[in-house]
């Protein structure tokens, strides 16, 4: 009997929220189970809605502020300061996120973090000992050069002049003079919650793997990596911590390098989950639960690598629970994240991404509806029973 579900997806890309999708979920678990108790717990990953998500389970609240967007406006940008007080959330999605860069612009060489730093410095002015700076969904690729440079770093070219912003302009990085950095940042916790499995440089460096969902071509690719490699280069001889590994320490290349740069002021970068989770007393609900259903954009080979899904599975698994996974696309591996007994695409026909972005909670909701249905008849068959090692055929009723 199904009758405690919990819901844990995380947020679908550009389309829904981490809470929109949940409701989206249990909506259609109502169609098949109306009677059952549903369970939300809607996951953040470190990037959008995750300061809004971490605010509402401390009792905690937004604060609103100006800041320099990733293509260098002006926006509207907050951060969260959670129950208790002494703890700021810095979401840099919020203010450097994917979603606030229009189509037109996406060129990960020049979009910038320094709104990142602009919102450490306005949560430093509330009196906090503690920053988490929670990192995904970012539309940059420049290291955190401009979130130093926001946060009091000179990045200087050979000449001694001030570089603009931009993860290509690292290329021309000669010098950085730390001097007029924020003499609050050694007063402060400072934490980044990130994907381990994202480094800043080498093969697996975070502009080949991410560069091309930022809008980056083949040959940006290759300028960004680059650019990358001399940032990690002078960043690690005038500015890091002792005993750094900024070009491929895990963690560093989270959010287009973000997690590099913090690295660099002595910020501790941490799996986001270990993080995050722990505010949501996710694994006591999970332990609960008679089926968890978790969801995300994408599931493929990627998924176990830090993704919302793989983690629930994990998590789940190790209360035996059974776990459905629904994905607006499935890709090569989806069917292999380890803890996933099922998964389910949301889409019930071809149709053009526009479309499926418009229509991802009507879409997801009825995706639900046919996999819960599908459990549910799974749960009436007969079963054969074993009889001296060998199986009786049971009898159709």
């Amino acid at each position: 009997m199904l009758n405690r579900v919990v819901v844990a997806p995380s947020g679908f890309k550009e389309s829904l929220s981490a809470e929109a999708a949940a409701d989206a979920i249990a909506a259609g678990v109502r169609r098949v189970l109306p009677g059952a108790d549903l369970d939300l717990v809607p996951l953040v990953d470190g990037g959008e809605g995750t300061a809004l998500a971490l605010a509402a389970a401390t009792e905690g609240r937004i604060v609103t502020t100006a800041a320099t967007g990733p293509v260098g406006e002006t926006i509207a940008a907050h951060f969260a300061l959670l129950g208790g007080g002494n703890t700021a959330v810095v979401e840099m999605a919020a203010v450097a996120g994917l979603s606030l860069v229009p189509r037109g612009l996406r060129d990960p060489g020049a979009t910038t973090t320094y709104g990142v730093g602009e919102l450490i410095r306005a949560a430093l002015d509330t009196g906090v000992h503690r920053i988490l700076v929670g990192c995904g969904d970012s539309g940059t690729s420049d290291g955190g050069a401009g979130a130093l440079q926001a946060l009091g770093a000179r990045l200087l070219d050979a000449e001694g002049r001030e570089l603009p912003h931009g993860g290509r302009e690292l290329t021309r990085l000669h010098r950085i003079d730390p001097t007029g950095l924020d003499p609050r940042l050694t007063e402060v916790e400072l934490l980044v919650a990130c994907n381990p499995y994202n480094v800043l440089c080498g093969d697996r460096g975070v502009a080949r793997v991410f560069g091309p969902q930022k809008g980056a071509t083949p040959a940006q690719v290759e300028e960004l990596s680059a650019a990358l490699e001399n940032w990690a280069f002078v960043l690690t001889r005038d500015a890091a911590v002792p005993d750094s590994d900024l070009r491929s320490g895990p963690g560093t290349g989270a959010s287009g390098g973000l997690g590099a740069g913090l690295a660099a002021l002595g910020a501790r970068l941490l799996p986001r989950f270990d993080v995050l989770l722990d505010h949501l007393d996710l694994d006591a609900r999970l332990a609960r639960a008679d089926l968890v259903v978790t969801a995300e954009g994408a599931l493929d080979h990627q998924t176990p690598r830090g993704k919302v899904p793989a983690e629930v599975a994990r998590r789940a698994k190790l209360h035996g629970r059974p776990v459905l996974a629904l994905a607006g696309t499935l890709g090569e591996g989806a069917g292999e994240v380890p803890g996933v007994d099922a998964c389910h695409g949301i889409l019930p026909a071809p149709m053009e991404l526009a479309e499926a972005l418009l229509r991802a909670s009507e879409l997801l909701t009825d995706a639900t509806e046919r996999a819960l249905r599908m459990i549910v008849l799974g749960t009436r068959l007969p079963v054969q029973a074993e009889v001296s090692g060998t199986q009786r055929p049971s009898s159709v009723r």
